[in-house]
Protein backbone atom coordinates (compact mmCIF):
# COMPACT_ATOMS: atom_id res chain seq x y z
CA UNK A 1 0.00 0.00 0.00
CA UNK A 2 0.88 3.51 -0.22
CA UNK A 3 1.03 4.23 3.45
CA UNK A 4 3.61 0.91 3.74
CA UNK A 5 5.58 2.31 1.08
CA UNK A 6 5.49 6.18 2.70
CA UNK A 7 6.37 4.56 6.34
CA UNK A 8 9.38 2.63 4.84
CA UNK A 9 10.85 5.51 2.65
CA UNK A 10 10.01 8.09 6.15
CA UNK A 11 12.44 4.84 8.30
CA UNK A 12 15.09 4.88 5.70
CA UNK A 13 15.07 8.80 5.40
CA UNK A 14 15.60 8.80 9.28
CA UNK A 15 18.07 6.07 9.48
CA UNK A 16 20.54 8.21 7.37
CA UNK A 17 19.38 11.30 8.79
CA UNK A 18 17.40 13.00 6.11
CA UNK A 19 14.25 13.97 6.03
CA UNK A 20 12.77 11.98 2.59
CA UNK A 21 9.17 11.30 1.65
CA UNK A 22 7.87 8.98 -1.46
CA UNK A 23 7.26 12.36 -3.17
CA UNK A 24 11.53 12.80 -2.96
CA UNK A 25 11.92 9.80 -5.14
CA UNK A 26 9.69 10.52 -7.72
CA UNK A 27 10.89 13.97 -8.39
CA UNK A 28 14.44 12.66 -8.45
CA UNK A 29 13.99 10.04 -10.93
CA UNK A 30 12.21 12.25 -12.89
CA UNK A 31 15.01 14.80 -12.54
CA UNK A 32 18.19 11.49 -12.88
CA UNK A 33 15.57 10.90 -16.30
CA UNK A 34 15.99 14.25 -17.97
CA UNK A 35 19.44 14.64 -16.94
CA UNK A 36 20.39 11.53 -18.65
CA UNK A 37 18.59 12.69 -21.74
CA UNK A 38 15.40 11.31 -21.43
CA UNK A 39 12.90 13.85 -23.67
CA UNK A 40 11.04 15.91 -21.24
CA UNK A 41 7.98 14.80 -22.82
CA UNK A 42 8.20 11.39 -21.83
CA UNK A 43 9.64 12.30 -18.51
CA UNK A 44 6.14 13.87 -18.17
CA UNK A 45 3.64 11.51 -19.73
CA UNK A 46 5.98 8.03 -18.69
CA UNK A 47 7.06 8.62 -15.06
CA UNK A 48 5.58 11.78 -13.94
CA UNK A 49 1.90 11.08 -15.51
CA UNK A 50 1.38 14.38 -15.85
CA UNK A 51 -1.73 15.46 -18.00
CA UNK A 52 0.40 18.71 -18.97
CA UNK A 53 3.78 19.19 -19.92
CA UNK A 54 4.25 22.75 -18.37
CA UNK A 55 3.40 21.14 -14.74
CA UNK A 56 6.97 19.23 -15.69
CA UNK A 57 8.46 22.40 -16.84
CA UNK A 58 7.81 24.02 -13.74
CA UNK A 59 9.75 21.69 -11.43
CA UNK A 60 12.55 20.01 -14.22
CA UNK A 61 12.50 23.15 -16.59
CA UNK A 62 15.16 24.82 -14.48
CA UNK A 63 18.72 24.02 -15.73
CA UNK A 64 21.76 25.55 -14.00
CA UNK A 65 24.52 27.65 -15.67
CA UNK A 66 26.71 24.48 -15.07
CA UNK A 67 24.47 21.71 -16.59
CA UNK A 68 23.99 24.43 -19.21
CA UNK A 69 27.66 24.90 -20.10
CA UNK A 70 27.86 20.88 -19.53
CA UNK A 71 25.20 19.98 -22.32
CA UNK A 72 26.82 22.81 -24.72
CA UNK A 73 30.71 21.07 -24.37
CA UNK A 74 29.10 17.82 -25.14
CA UNK A 75 27.48 18.95 -27.89
CA UNK A 76 30.03 20.92 -29.34
CA UNK A 77 33.23 19.91 -27.39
Amino acid sequence: TYAGARKMVVKVGNMVGIKLRPHDLRRHAATYASRSGVPLEIVSKVILRHADLSTTQRYLGKVSDHEAIRWVESLYG
